[in-house]
């Protein structure tokens, strides 16, 4: 019983102790809270990512495009792993707000509504057509073009990063304006002018997929119409990127893979088609490859902070063992007394373990359970810091 009394004794007796304690705890609740934090950054992020892009992308980085996009999309709907697929077209345009005197170059993505809410998270990033998403594209006036916008484009945010959103649909307007391209990649041009096609699209809805980027420049526009301001609608029509969704619980990488062997066997099966020079520069991958530029960043930002923390973790048992240094160098008179009593070497050990035991047990309590606290009231100490 000894070496469980006298660690006790040590512990509440020993103002020093409390030091020790304290050194866990900040080390505990630090990690805890960082750590978790960060986590929920990265997985937050690399989600949103995922819905955007859904399970597979085909793609080309050229703004030409590539053919045969429908013909691919019928070879994949045929397997058993493709639950679905929707054609993209990623372009740029100039868009003029008609409702002020801005104007700004902007990231155009046209996309089938009907496909696209089945193979990405899109139908749930949108505010007015919600509950109705296939409706996306039809704003007030059914007659005119709709288009929907990133929602900082449109939508005025707060401080504490909530959106200001209308009751109503804005009747906003914009113009805007595409620059069509050749299959060879060289501007269409009326005469010796550069041809440029407009269109005006009415606001119908605004898009917050939790992407800054993607709702600070984005403008969703119907397929078909971005198809056309592009230049795409030739004989040969083309598109963009393909996104794909995989099948519940199919594993991503073996079906990208699956994809990727598809699409060569398709482009070798295909390779008289007369735009066959581009499909050399379409690539296949899964959506976390895909968007590797922007996740491994944040990730290694993450295996930094826990190296860094494992220092901090080593700074904490230097201080620890200080500490034990110290109280064991004033308990030289306790520990001779022990081993009068017949308590050998190991027992009188035993007995400081125990002690340390106790610090590393209580300070590491302390420090999850303020950890959690702070956690759990994260939002109301974010709202009283900004109030």
């Amino acid at each position: 019983m000894y070496d469980i009394i006298l660690p006790i004794r040590f512990f509440l007796r020993r103002r020093i102790t409390i030091l020790a304690v304290l050194a866990v705890a900040i080390c505990v609740f630090t990690v805890v809270v960082v750590m978790t934090v960060m986590t929920g950054l990265v997985k937050d992020y690399t989600q949103k990512n995922h819905d955007f892009y859904g399970d597979c992308i085909v793609w080309t980085d050229s703004l030409v495009g590539f053919g045969m996009y429908e013909e691919f999309i019928d070879e994949l709907q045929k397997t058993d792993f493709v639950a679905s697929a929707s054609p993209v077209i990623n372009s740029f345009g100039l868009v003029q707000m008609n409702f002020g005197d801005g104007s700004a170059a902007l990231t155009l993505m046209g996309i089938d509504i009907k496909r696209h809410i089945k193979t990405t998270n899109f139908a749930q990033t949108l505010y007015y057509r919600a509950a109705a998403p296939e409706l996306a594209f039809v704003p007030e006036d059914e007659n005119l073009s709709g288009c929907v916008t990133g929602v900082d484009l449109t939508t005025e945010r707060t401080k504490r990063g909530t959106y200001i959103q209308k009751t109503y649909v804005p009747s906003y307007s914009y113009t805007i304006t595409c620059f069509p391209l050749t299959p060879k990649g060289a501007i269409v041009k009326t005469g010796t002018a550069m041809a440029a096609n407009s269109k005006i699209f009415h606001y119908s809805d605004n898009s917050n997929s939790g992407l800054a980027k993607v709702d600070s420049s984005v403008v969703y526009l119907p397929f078909e119409q971005l198809q056309k301001l592009c230049g795409m609608d030739t004989t040969a029509k083309r598109a963009g990127a393909i996104f794909i969704k995989f099948t519940k619980n199919s594993n991503i990488t073996v079906c990208s893979a699956k994809v990727a062997a598809m699409w060569r066997q398709f482009t070798a099966d295909n390779s008289n088609f007369a735009l066959a020079d581009l499909f050399k520069n379409v690539s296949v991958a899964d959506w976390k490859t895909y968007r590797r530029d922007t996740i491994a960043p944040m990730e290694k930002e993450q295996i930094m902070l826990i190296l860094l923390f494992l220092l901090v973790g080593l700074i904490t048992v230097f201080i620890i063992f200080v500490i034990f240094y110290m109280i064991i160098s004033r308990k030289s008179k306790d520990i001779g007394i022990l081993k009068s009593l017949g308590i050998s070497q190991t027992g009188v050990v035993r007995v400081f373990l125990h002690l340390a035991f106790m610090v590393g047990l209580c300070g590491s309590a302390f420090g999850i359970v303020f950890a959690l606290a702070f956690l759990v009231n994260a939002n109301r100490l974010e709202g009283w810091l900004f109030a």
